[in-house]
C-alpha cells in the first residue's frame, strides 16, 4: 500500500483488532510511550492516529504538535485523560469503547461487595496461618440489603440487574436520569437525591465520571451522612474520592468498610487505606478480563479504521468524522 497511514500506540493495547490494523497501516507500538512525553510529542506529528490507554496525556499541547492526527482511539470507556474540546477545535475524533468492558466491571463490583460482606479476604489470610476464627468473620447477607448506586450508566445499570437477583433493594442518584428513564424503569432502581442515596446505602457503589462537579464530590462531608454500618466501593474513577478523608472515616469508624479498584493517584504509593483490615484494594483491574479487553481492543481498533477509511466512527464522544482544518491535505 503506498503512503499506508500511521497509527501510533502509546499504552500497552494489543489484541486482534491490532493485529488487523497492522495489515493494513503502519503501526509503531510503545507500551512506555505515555511516559516519555517529550518523544511523544516529537513523534505525534507525522502520525493519523493515536491509540490510548488512561495513561496517555492527550493535552491542548500535544493536540497542536498533531498536524496528521485524524483520530484518537481511546480503549477504555473513560476519557478523562483526553482534552476533548481541545480535539474538537483540531477537527479531531475522538472514539472510545463505552460499554465493552461493562459487564466485567458489573461482576467485580460483586466480587468486592460479597468480599466486604463475608470478610473473606481477613478470613482466609487467617485460615492459612492457620487460624480458625469462625466467630471473628462472622459476615452479612445480601438479601434485603439497600444497595446505592451512584451514577446508573451502563455500568450502574448493569449492577443494578445483578443486585436485584440477590434480593437486594436498590436505589440510584444520576443528575441525567429522570424517573421515566429507561436505566430506572428497567433496573427497578428507586431514583433519589445524591444525599438520600447516601443516607439509606448497605452498600454504595459509585459509577461516576470524572467531571469539575464529581471530582472530590466523596469527601468528609458526605462519608458522615453514610450509616456506621455502610460498605462503599468505588470502580469509576479515583478523583472522584478523597482517599485521606476515606481514611480518617474508616479509622474512626464512622463507616465498616470499603473496597477501591480506583485511586485519587495511579500507582499510589504509600497511603494510609493501605495498613487497614476492612479496606480491599484491587489495581484497577475491574475491566480487566480477557473478554472485556478483546472487545475494547475491537472496538477501538474498529473505529480507527473506520476512521481513516474515511467513515464515520460508531462509538464517539465528539463527532464520528475528522473536521478539515485550514492547511489540511486530506
Amino acid at each position: 500500500m503506498a503512503n499506508p497511514r500511521k497509527v501510533l500506540i502509546s499504552e500497552d493495547v494489543t489484541g486482534a483488532g491490532i493485529d488487523r490494523l497492522k495489515g493494513k497501516y503502519q503501526i509503531h507500538y510503545d507500551p512506555d510511550l505515555w511516559k516519555k512525553v517529550p518523544e511523544l510529542e516529537g513523534m505525534i506529528p507525522g502520525y493519523d492516529a493515536l491509540i490510548v490507554r488512561n495513561q496517555t496525556k492527550v493535552t491542548a499541547g500535544l493536540l497542536a504538535q498533531a498536524l496528521s492526527l485524524r483520530v484518537i482511539g481511546r480503549a477504555g470507556a473513560g476519557y478523562d485523560n483526553i482534552d476533548v474540546p481541545a480535539a474538537s477545535r483540531e477537527g479531531v475524533v475522538v472514539a472510545f469503547s463505552p460499554e465493552e468492558n461493562a459487564v466485567s466491571v458489573a461482576e467485580h463490583v460483586f466480587a468486592l461487595l460479597l468480599a466486604l460482606a463475608r470478610k473473606i479476604p481477613g478470613a482466609d489470610k487467617s485460615t492459612k496461618g492457620g487460624g480458625w476464627e469462625r466467630k471473628k468473620y462472622h459476615g452479612f447477607e445480601l438479601w434485603g440489603k439497600t444497595l446505592g448506586i451512584l451514577g446508573l450508566g451502563k455500568i450502574g445499570f448493569r449492577v443494578a440487574l445483578r443486585a436485584k437477583a440477590f434480593g437486594m433493594r436498590v436505589l440510584a442518584y444520576d443528575a441525567y436520569l429522570s424517573s421515566t428513564s429507561l436505566h430506572v424503569t428497567e433496573s427497578g432502581a428507586l431514583l433519589t437525591s445524591f444525599e438520600g442515596v447516601l443516607a439509606q446505602a448497605d452498600f454504595l457503589t459509585v459509577h461516576l465520571p470524572l467531571t469539575p462537579e464529581t471530582r472530590g464530590i466523596l469527601n468528609g462531608e458526605a462519608f458522615r451522612k453514610m450509616k456506621k454500618t455502610a460498605f462503599l466501593i468505588n470502580t469509576s474513577r479515583g478523583e472522584v474520592l478523597a482517599e485521606a478523608d476515606l481514611a480518617q472515616t474508616l479509622k474512626q469508624g464512622e463507616i465498616a468498610g470499603a473496597a477501591l479498584d480506583v485511586r485519587e493517584k495511579e500507582p499510589p504509593g504509600e497511603s494510609p487505606l493501605h495498613g487497614l483490615d476492612n479496606v480491599i484494594l484491587t489495581p484497577h483491574t475491574a475491566g480487566l478480563t480477557y473478554e472485556a479487553q478483546e472487545k475494547v481492543v475491537d472496538a477501538v481498533a474498529e473505529d480507527v479504521d473506520r476512521v481513516l477509511s474515511g467513515q464515520a466512527a460508531l462509538r464517539y464522544v465528539n463527532f464520528g468524522t475528522p473536521k478539515k482544518r485550514a492547511g489540511d491535505d486530506w
